[in-house]
């Protein structure tokens, strides 16, 4: 089973920006469309970007133009650049295939305020 860890969170004030990484392990990563979910607590998981095995981006509207998914299938890496970042960006992050998914990670606590 492919395990997923992600990192890069942290505390950053409104306007800034972090890098998340998602680490997968497993040679078959890069035949996957990979996403990039969050979540609130007492709320459900929200899938925000995602990137086909061949690099094809899409972004949901409230990040479009602020975050910025790729990927490095030589390093079995997923990233998630994030610039502008917003009080409501606050969530625990993580990474996952679209179509096919594997066991959670344990996320990336992102919190955005002053």
């Amino acid at each position: 089973q492919v395990q997923l860890v992600e990192s890069g969170g942290g505390l950053v004030q409104p306007g800034g920006s972090l890098r998340l990484s998602c680490a997968a392990s497993g040679s078959i990563f890069s035949m996957y469309a990979m996403g990039w979910y969050r979540q609130v607590t007492g709320k459900q998981r929200e899938l925000v970007a995602t990137i086909t095995s061949g690099g094809s981006t899409n972004h949901t509207d409230s990040v479009k133009g602020r975050f910025t998914i790729s990927r490095d299938n030589a390093k079995n890496t997923v990233y998630l650049q994030m610039i502008s970042l917003k009080p409501e960006d606050t969530a625990v992050y993580y990474c996952n295939g679209v179509y096919v998914r594997t066991g959670w990670g344990q996320g990336t606590q992102v919190t955005v305020s002053s």
